[in-house]
C-alpha cells in the first residue's frame, strides 16, 4: 500500500513537472522570423536599427544582401523571402507586368531624388543650346531622368508617356538638346565628358560624384511616385507581421540611420 501511494504520488508530480513545463512553452512565444531582401551597400547599415525595431515586437528578421536588382523581387515570389525593400513602386509596377508577379506595397521607406549634374555649368539656366545630356538607358530610370529634364523646361514629352518615357517621347526641344543614353552605372564616370548627366543618387556616391558641388537641379520630394518601399507577396500582404515590420522601420532612430549612412542623399518619406 505504501508502495502504491509513493508511485501515485510519484506520478504526479511527474504529471505537475510536465504540465509546469508546458506552461512555460505556452508563456514564452518565440519569435517569428521573417526573411527580408535588401541591396548591399548602404541599406545594410541601416536595416540591422529596423531589426532592433522589430525584436521588440516579436520579429526576427534575417536580412539577405542582394546586388542584382532583379533578384530581390524573384526570391519573393519564388518565396524565398518574406518581404523585400530596394524598389520604387514604377519598378515593381514594370516587373509585375513582365514577370507576372503578384508583389505589392506595404510601406513606405525614403525617396532618393534623382538628380541633374555637370561640372561644366552651373545651373540649369547657364546650359547652351546643343547641349550633350547623359541619362540612364534602362526604362524606368530614363523615364524619371526625362521627366525631371521636362519639369526643368528643356524638353516637351507626349502627354501619354506616363512614367516610362523614352527619347522617342520628346515633342518639343527647344534648346536641340541631344540625349545621350547610357547604362546606369556608366553615367557618372561619363559626366565631364558632357554638358550635363541625369545620374541616380546611389550611383553618383559609387562613381565618386561631388554631388553638393555638381548638382544643378532635382526631383522633389513632394509627390514623388519613385518613393522606395517595402513590398510583400499579395498573399500576405493583410498578415499580422506586415504591419509590425513596417512600423519597425517608420521609426525616428531609423531617420537617423538614413542620415548617416546616405549622408543626406536621401529623404525619409513617412510623416
Amino acid at each position: 500500500m505504501v508502495s502504491f501511494l509513493l508511485s501515485r504520488r510519484a506520478v504526479l508530480a511527474g504529471s505537475m513537472a510536465l504540465a509546469c513545463a508546458l506552461a512555460g512553452q505556452t508563456a514564452y512565444a518565440a519569435p517569428q522570423v521573417l526573411r527580408v531582401g535588401i541591396m548591399a551597400g548602404e541599406d545594410e547599415d541601416v536595416w540591422p536599427v529596423v531589426a532592433a525595431n522589430a525584436a521588440r515586437d516579436g520579429l526576427e528578421l534575417k536580412l539577405v544582401t542582394f546586388s542584382d536588382y532583379n533578384a530581390p523581387n524573384e526570391a519573393l515570389a519564388e518565396h524565398e523571402l518574406d518581404a523585400n525593400a530596394f524598389q520604387h513602386t514604377p519598378f515593381l509596377d514594370a516587373q509585375n507586368k513582365a514577370k507576372g508577379y503578384g508583389i505589392v506595397s506595404v510601406g513606405h521607406t525614403y525617396v532618393a531624388p534623382i538628380g541633374l549634374y555637370s561640372t561644366r555649368w552651373k545651373s540649369v539656366a547657364d546650359l547652351p543650346d546643343k547641349a550633350v545630356i547623359g541619362v540612364p538607358n534602362d526604362p524606368t530610370n530614363e523615364g524619371r531622368a526625362l521627366l525631371l529634364l521636362q519639369k526643368l523646361g528643356l524638353i516637351k514629352l507626349a502627354a501619354d508617356a506616363g512614367n516610362t518615357p523614352t527619347a522617342l517621347d520628346i515633342t518639343e526641344n527647344p534648346h536641340n538638346i541631344s540625349i545621350r543614353e547610357l547604362d546606369a552605372g556608366v553615367v557618372g564616370r561619363a559626366l565631364t565628358d558632357l554638358d550635363g548627366a541625369v545620374i541616380n543618387t546611389d550611383w553618383a556616391k559609387k562613381v565618386g560624384v561631388d554631388i553638393e558641388k555638381t548638382r544643378i537641379a532635382q526631383e522633389t520630394a513632394d509627390n514623388n511616385p519613385y518613393i522606395c518601399i517595402i513590398a510583400v507577396n499579395e498573399a500576405d500582404k493583410s498578415a499580422p507581421w506586415v504591419a509590425k515590420l513596417v512600423h519597425a522601420y517608420q521609426q525616428p532612430n531609423v531617420r537617423q540611420a538614413l542620415d548617416k549612412a546616405f549622408h543626406g542623399a536621401v529623404l525619409p518619406s513617412w510623416p
